[in-house]
């Protein structure tokens, strides 16, 4: 029980709050339980992610958001039915229940199978990662070695990523590379993987963009593309899915962000009059994490050889009238190396000294 109470939450508290307990928690899902444990529904990620996307609120109570009939096991339940419940939905986790619905217990996917992780779906997409920028904001590292190349564990940034690609799949990879790119490739032609590199060299910077119109000819399918300082814990076949029933020619990858400012906040009036102090607002946001699915036509929005990043972009589908979208994902999903502070952190979440 002291594992599970983690991932127990009440029917009071708000989706914002029941987020930042799943983040905790470390799992996908909690459980909303009442008085003496009887549970009354679940909360996945995924029911927050739809609950936003049709305009929802973050403020408002789980029980408008939850599922109030989550599979469950009961009590005495064979390790069969177990592995059959887990495999079939594809669940992290199950809550165990008595007769009358008092949580008892919970099974977790590694309990029970030996593969740690979820089966996924092969996706053998083409995957894009931008590795040309300098990574201004983790010198004086990045002065000596590029970004993509930054240490994490006993691997890189950019293996990191495509590691994870590969897990769907996704073995196309191209890398576009142009500050020390001599060093970039020397460190991967000595790298083996079960993937193909192939690197499109920038003839000069080209920002965050601009270098795509070099993959015009090379690249005729949906492609995923990533920064080269993000990885993203989520399920990529049903960031797919959704940017394929979106009908979106892009779709960005967007973590939920809550900001509280420590200060009380003056709203003022015109010649400087108070209205209103507010003490320690807070915001919520969905920010770009810099990765996304793309349509191989996007590509012909790029002028060549052109500096252009990835919003300016994004601005000029939004002036022609190009369905873009955005999938929302939790913070904890979303693992940023771009800064020191954030590198330090992600360093410290896998372990790493």
């Amino acid at each position: 029980m002291q594992k599970i109470k983690k991932i127990l939450i009440s029917p009071e508290l708000t989706v914002k709050q029941a987020l930042k307990k799943m983040d905790e928690g470390g799992e996908k899902i909690v459980f909303v339980i009442g008085p003496q444990n009887i549970l009354l529904g679940s909360l996945s990620d995924g029911d927050i992610r739809r609950w936003i996307l049709k305009g929802g609120r973050l403020t408002a109570k789980v029980p408008s958001v939850m599922n109030p009939a989550p599979h469950c096991l009961e009590e005495g339940y064979s390790q069969e039915a177990a592995k059959a419940m887990l495999v079939e939905q594809r669940f992290a986790c199950v809550p165990v229940v008595d007769r009358q619905r008092h949580v008892k217990n919970a099974v977790w996917w590694f309990d029970f199978l030996k593969d740690k992780a979820h089966k996924t779906h092969k996706l053998n997409l083409p995957v894009v990662i931008m590795a040309g920028g300098k990574g201004v904001r983790l010198a004086p590292l990045t002065n000596i070695l590029p970004k993509p190349l930054m240490p994490i564990g006993d691997s890189t940034m950019t293996q990191c990523i495509i590691q994870r690609f590969s897990q769907y799949g996704c073995r196309d990879i191209y890398m576009s590379i142009n500050f020390r790119a001599n060093l970039i490739k020397a460190y991967f032609s000595d790298v083996r993987g079960d993937y193909d590199l192939k690197f499109i060299e920038e003839p000069k910077p080209l920002g965050t963009a601009g270098s795509l119109y070099l993959l015009r000819q090379k690249i005729k399918t949906t492609f995923f593309l990533s920064n080269c300082d993000v990885i993203i814990d989520a399920d990529y076949s049903d960031i797919l899915s959704f940017h394929r029933e979106s009908g979106n020619k892009i779709t960005i990858v967007g973590s939920m962000k809550h900001f509280t400012i420590p200060y009380g906040v003056c709203d003022i009036k015109k010649g400087g009059a108070l209205a209103a102090v507010r003490e320690k607002p807070e915001y919520d946001f969905l920010v770009n994490t810099g990765m996304y699915l793309v349509e191989p036509g996007i590509l012909k929005l790029i002028p060549d050889n052109s500096f252009m990043h990835m919003t300016e972009l994004l601005d000029k589908c939004l002036a022609k009238g190009v369905k873009t979208g955005v999938y929302p994902i939790s913070d904890k999903s979303w693992v940023d190396t771009g800064q020191w502070e954030q590198l330090q952190e992600t360093l410290a979440r896998l372990g790493v000294k």
